[in-house]
């Protein structure tokens, strides 16, 4: 494989063809942040928080660092005003839906969000697609998937499979940034594989009043 060779953040790195900014970033221990990203899966780019600040000949654009493929003598930032600003925001919509999640908590943290800036809409699902994806694209079981799209989008699991499937696998439960995953799986449990009951007879003295016997 050829070697790419190129930098970050002022620090010569090499790379091979590809392989995308973000993995060459982890392969060289710079931190760029991400909510939808895992190393067994296909690159998704949507939380859109890994955005990069990218130079080639001078020119400067805004890339989604774990989508694009490295490049020959490109300058990358993974750290400036106005990406600090911009993920700032990306974080504060999200914390409008899921003010409490651990991982968002400490990147408000980090980079000065308010996560009371956007009104709440608490539905706890950020749409990061981790669970989605990792039941098809690893464990080929596809008990989860989105239901409707855009603003209405939502996680929702296949009672017929999930009911067969998902209490003995939940390796998708601990990627899952807001812990809304484990809270959907309980409520469809709840509601869609509770075992029928069984119909109640009649007592016999009550049989004897309406009858007459």
């Amino acid at each position: 494989m050829s070697e790419i060779q190129f930098e970050i953040d002022g620090r010569q790195v090499k790379a091979v063809k590809g392989m995308t900014i973000l993995g060459a970033a982890r392969n060289e221990d710079i931190f760029i942040p991400t909510l939808c990203h895992h190393e067994e899966l296909e690159p998704f780019g949507g939380c859109r928080l890994c955005i990069v600040e990218l130079e080639v000949k001078g020119w400067t654009k805004l890339v989604v660092s774990c989508v694009y493929p490295v490049e020959k003598n490109i300058i990358v930032r993974t750290r400036s005003k106005k990406i600090d600003r911009i993920r700032k925001t990306i974080i504060e919509l999200l914390m409008a839906h899921a003010p409490f999640a651990p991982d968002l908590m400490v990147l408000a943290k980090e980079y000065g969000a308010d996560g009371d800036r956007y009104e709440k809409d608490p539905s706890f699902c950020i749409h990061c697609g981790l669970c989605v994806r990792y039941c098809d694209e690893v464990t080929g079981k596809n008990a989860v998937g989105f239901v409707d799209r855009g603003i209405n989008k939502e996680i929702s699991f296949i009672p017929e499979i999930a009911q067969k499937e998902c209490d003995d696998c939940k390796k998708c439960f601990p990627l899952c940034p807001t812990s809304y995953l484990q809270a959907a799986f309980v409520l469809t449990k709840a509601l869609a594989f509770a075992p029928s009951q069984p119909v109640l007879s009649e007592p016999e003295s009550f049989k004897k009043k309406v009858t007459g016997e």
